[in-house]
């Protein structure tokens, strides 16, 4: 009976050495990911389906945050299964990002546009909104936009991210920023407490770097 119960210790004992191995593992992945931009001290981090009612509602809002406090929007893709042309929506973002200016900003305005048009898009004619977005905005989008699979691949390599913050749904959206002590990020569940959010991070942010 003692051994029986010393080798149950044991095991237990493994089982929380690994868990907290395990922990730890993750931990520098999600504050790599939950990071504000080099040079800025807060941003917003939003995980993200194009084809998502929620997100659309969401989108207005991240955006005017963003410009009100003139803090980064850092959008990770991130498309459900259920979805059926998310992905193929991801892409052309993707590709618009790689075609965007500060001034232009043409990333943001075509994931604006999508979600406006989100109830009327279907797989078989995202491509023809696409082409009218690109043709309101002076862009050309080849017939093939994505022939060696790149952009496909950072799709996947935002969902990854996501999944190693361990996003349940969609959006996720976080204030996070770039504290050293402390919790560095907060996930918004409320969203009208996002402005509130982002005066605290600011204000925790600048006592932090003064006092550095």
């Amino acid at each position: 009976m003692k051994t029986k119960t010393l080798l149950r210790i044991v095991f237990l004992l493994l089982l929380a050495v690994l868990a907290t191995e395990a922990l730890r593992a993750q931990t520098p992945s999600q504050a790599a990911i939950l990071r504000p931009p080099a040079g800025s001290r807060v941003a917003l981090v939003e995980f993200a389906d194009l084809e998502c009612p929620d997100c659309a509602r969401a989108a207005t809002l991240l955006d005017e945050a963003s410009k009100t406090y003139r803090i980064p929007l850092v959008i990770y893709d991130f498309p459900l299964p259920q979805h059926p042309w998310a992905f193929d929506a991801s892409v052309y973002a993707h590709y618009f990002r790689s075609k965007s200016t500060p001034k232009n900003n043409l990333e943001m305005k075509f994931r604006l546009y999508i979600y406006q048009n989100q109830s009327a898009i279907t797989q078989q004619n995202l491509r023809e909104y696409v082409d009218k977005f690109a043709k309101e905005n002076d862009a050309a989008v080849p017939f093939v936009v994505d022939p060696q699979g790149r952009l496909a691949a950072a799709v996947r390599a935002a969902k990854d991210k996501g999944i190693a913050v361990q996003v349940q749904h969609t959006p996720t959206i976080y204030v996070v920023t770039a504290k050293t002590t402390g919790k560095p990020f907060v996930e918004v569940v409320n969203r009208n407490d996002l402005f509130s959010m982002i005066d605290e991070a600011l204000a925790e942010t600048k006592s932090t770097s003064k006092g550095e």
